[in-house]
C-alpha cells in the first residue's frame, strides 16, 4: 500500500511538472489542485459508501419478540361449545377441534372504537409521511418473524381455527409471506405517480396520476383462517401509508392479540407507532358502530351476502366505500379432453379436487364448491374419488380438522338428504360425526354427493363445508358446460381443466361468470398476488395485486403547465373572456377551437381560419 501511494505521489509530481512548463503554472500550484480534487473525490466516495451502509443496516430486517398466548390445559373442556355464555357478554374461546377452554375476551364497546380509530388517526399522519423504503423495511422484519415463527403461529391458529397443521401452514403461512415478497417486489411500481397522455389543445400540460394515503382504513374480516385474513388487509394497508383497523371475527378472538402484536412488533422493531395496527372484536349490535364511522376512509368485507347488506347500509350512512367478497359456488370444469389413455390427466385432477374441497375442512371462500364434467370422464372421477373421499381421517393431527363451529350442521345435512330425495346419490360423509377422542369437536364427515342437478338448492347454495357435489353435463362442449357452471348468483373463482387445444377451452374461459379463473390448476391466481375478487353474489371490488393497493389510495389526477416557467400557460382568450362582447363571434370562435383539436386536416386548417375571423 506504501509503494502503491508513493508511486502514485511520483506520478502526480510528474504530471503536475509537465502541465506546469506546457500551461505556465507552477507545478507547486497544480500538486495543490490534485490534492484537493483528490480530498473531495475520497470524501465523495466515503460519503456514498456510509450512505449504502446505514441504508443496507435500515432495510436489514430487525430481530423482535412477541410472547405466545397461554395455551390450554390438556384436560380443560368448556362446558358448552359455544361462544357465547349465558350471564356474561364476555366472549368465550374454545378450540373447535377438541372443545379445550383458550380464555375469555372482553368485547370493544363503540367508545372503544372510537378510541381506537382516534389512535390510528393521529398515529397516520407521521407514517403517511414515511418513504417507501421505510415501509419495506417493517414488511421485512415481519416478514422474517413470520418465517422464523411459522410453528407456533400455526399451532394457535389452528387451536383457533379447527384447522390441521398443514392446512395452516399452506393457508396462514404460504399465502402471507407470498404477499409480503410480492408488495416488497413490485408494490412501488404500483404505487408510482403515473403519466397519462394528453392531446392537441392541451399538448402544453403534462398529465399524472398519484395514488395517495386514504388515512384510517378498516377490514371486517371471517375466521376460517384468522392468521392470514388479519395480516392480509394489514400489509396492504401500511405499504400504501395508511392505518389500519381490522374487527375480527368473534369466533377467532383469543389468537387474534397475538397476531396484533406481530404487526405491532415489526413497527416498534424500526421505531414507528404501533398503534398505526388496531383489531377490534365485538358482538353484531355494536360492528354498525365501526361500519358507520365518519373516521374510516374505506371498508373491506369478508363474509357472507346477508351481513354485507347490512355492512353496506350502515358505510353509506358516512358515504364510506366498501369492497365486499362475499363467497362463491366454484365450479371446477374438467372436459372430456383431460380424459385419455390411462386416465390422462385425471389422476392428478383428483388430487386437486380434493385438495381443494377438503382443506380446512371446506371453509375457503374460494374452495371448490361444484365438480362438472360429461360423459366417460365424469363416471371415471366418480369411481377415483369415492374411495379417497372414504379414506379421510378426521382429527386435529388426521387429514381434515374441524369446521368453525356445529352452527351449520342442520342445514348442511338438510340440504343432503333434500338433494338424494330428489335424485342425487350420497356415496361418503353427509352427516356430522361425533369424534371417539374429541366429543366436543365440531366434525362432519368428508362427503361425497354425485349426480347433483343445477335445480336443486345445495347446487345453488354455497356449503362452505367439507361436502363435495358432482354435476354431469350433456356434453363437453362449451355451451353446456357453462349452463351449468354460471347457474348460481354467485361468481368468485372457477377452474377449468382439459386439453389446451380442446376448442371449447378458451370459449369457457371467457364465457364463466367469475372474477377469477385457473386454467389447469386450482386457485393459482391468489398464489401470484393477481387481483382478488368476483361479480354478482360473489361482491365488488378487487384486493391484493396492482388494484388491491390502489383500491386503498385516493387516486389524483395531477395536470400541470410543461413550460410554464417560459410563460405557456392557459389564458382566456378575449372572445369568450366575460363579459362576452358577442355570442355570435364567440360561438364561431369556439367552434373554430374544436374543430382545431378534434376535426379532419382540412376541417383543422377551417377552425383555424374562424380562429383568426372572431378574435
Amino acid at each position: 500500500m506504501e509503494r502503491f501511494v508513493e508511486q502514485l505521489a511520483g506520478l502526480v509530481a510528474a504530471l503536475s511538472s509537465r502541465l506546469g512548463t506546457q500551461f505556465d503554472v507552477s507545478p507547486a500550484a497544480l500538486q495543490a489542485f490534485f490534492a484537493l480534487f483528490a480530498t473531495v473525490i475520497c470524501g465523495l466516495i466515503i460519503r456514498a459508501a456510509s450512505a449504502a451502509a446505514i441504508a443496507a443496516t435500515a432495510s436489514r430486517p430487525h430481530h423482535y419478540v412477541v410472547p405466545p398466548p397461554k395455551m390450554p390445559e390438556k384436560d380443560s373442556r368448556v362446558a358448552e361449545t359455544s361462544i357465547k355464555m349465558s350471564g356474561s357478554s364476555a366472549i368465550q374461546c374454545y378450540a373447535p377441534a377438541t372443545g379445550q377452554f383458550l380464555g375469555l375476551v372482553n368485547p370493544t364497546t363503540a367508545d372503544g372504537i372510537d378510541r381506537a380509530v382516534a389512535s390510528a388517526a393521529e398515529a397516520q399522519k407521521v407514517w403517511a409521511t414515511t418513504t417507501f423504503e421505510q415501509r419495506k423495511a417493517v414488511l421485512r422484519s415481519l416478514m422474517k418473524y413470520v418465517m422464523d415463527n411459522a410453528e407456533q403461529i400455526c399451532r394457535i391458529a389452528g387451536l383457533d381455527s379447527g384447522k390441521t397443521m398443514v392446512d395452516a401452514q399452506l393457508g396462514e403461512i404460504l399465502v402471507t409471506v407470498e404477499k409480503i415478497q410480492w408488495t416488497l417486489k413490485h408494490g412501488e411500481k404500483a404505487l408510482q405517480p403515473s403519466r397519462r397522455p394528453t392531446n392537441l389543445l392541451m399538448s402544453y400540460k403534462r398529465n399524472t396520476v398519484h395514488y395517495e394515503p386514504l388515512g384510517v382504513v378498516a377490514a371486517l374480516v371471517s375466521w376460517n383462517y384468522p392468521f392470514h385474513n388479519l395480516m392480509g388487509p394489514i400489509i396492504s394497508a401500511l405499504f400504501t401509508g395508511n392505518a389500519i383497523l381490522v374487527k375480527v371475527s368473534e369466533q377467532t378472538a383469543w389468537s387474534s392479540s397475538y397476531f396484533l402484536n406481530i404487526a405491532r412488533g415489526a413497527l416498534a422493531a424500526h421505531g414507528h407507532d404501533p398503534q398505526l395496527v388496531q383489531t377490534v372484536v365485538c358482538w353484531p349490535q355494536t360492528a354498525g358502530h365501526l361500519t358507520s364511522h365518519p373516521g374510516i376512509s374505506h371498508i373491506t368485507f369478508i363474509g357472507s351476502q346477508t351481513v354485507a347488506h347490512h355492512v353496506a347500509a350502515s358505510a353509506a350512512k358516512s358515504l364510506t366505500p366498501v369492497l365486499a367478497e362475499l363467497g362463491g359456488k366454484d365450479p371446477f370444469i374438467v372436459l372430456e379432453s383431460a380424459g385419455g389413455r390411462k386416465d390422462g390427466d385425471l389422476p392428478r385432477i383428483v388430487d386437486v379436487i380434493l385438495r381443494g374441497t377438503f382443506q380446512a375442512a371446506g371453509q375457503n371462500c374460494i374452495g371448490i364448491e361444484r365438480v362438472i364434467s360429461s360423459g366417460a370422464v365424469y363416471d371415471r372421477l366418480v369411481q377415483l374419488l369415492e374411495p379417497r373421499v372414504k379414506a379421510i381421517r378426521l382429527g386435529p393431527d388426521a387429514d381434515m380438522g374441524a369446521m368453525i363451529s356445529d352452527a351449520s350442521f342442520a342445514r348442511l345435512e338438510e340440504l343432503i338428504a333434500e338433494a338424494v330425495s330428489q335424485g342425487a346419490r350420497l356415496l361418503a360423509g353427509g352427516k356430522r360425526y361425533t369424534h371417539p377422542d374429541y366429543p366436543q369437536g365440531h366434525y362432519f364427515l368428508p362427503t361425497l354427493l354425485v349426480d347433483v342437478t343445477p335445480s336443486m338448492r345445495i347446487a345453488q347454495n354455497e356449503c362452505f363445508a367439507p361436502v363435495l357435489t358432482m354435476l354431469r353435463a350433456k356434453s363437453s362442449s362449451a355451451e353446456d358446460m357453462l349452463a351449468i357452471a354460471n347457474a348460481p348468483d354467485f361468481g368468485l373463482g372457477a377452474s377449468v381443466h382439459g386439453s389446451e387445444r380442446d376448442p371449447a377451452l378458451q370459449p369457457i374461459v371467457r364465457g364463466l361468470k367469475a372474477g377469477m379463473v385457473a386454467i389447469n390448476d386450482f386457485a393459482a391466481y391468489y398464489a401470484v398476488q393477481l387481483p382478488f375478487g368476483g361479480v354478482a353474489g360473489s361482491g365488488y371490488g378487487r384486493f391484493a395485486g396492482e388494484e388491491g393497493l390502489r383500491g386503498l389510495c385516493n387516486t389524483k389526477a395531477v395536470c400541470q403547465d410543461r413550460f410554464g416557467w417560459l410563460g405557456v400557460k392557459t389564458a382566456i382568450p378575449p372572445p369568450v373572456q366575460y363579459p362576452v362582447a358577442s355570442q355570435d363571434r364567440s360561438w364561431r370562435f369556439t367552434q373554430g377551437v374544436v374543430e382545431v383539436g378534434y376535426g379532419s386536416s382540412a376541417t383543422k386548417v377551417a377552425g383555424v381560419t374562424k380562429i383568426l375571423k372572431n378574435m
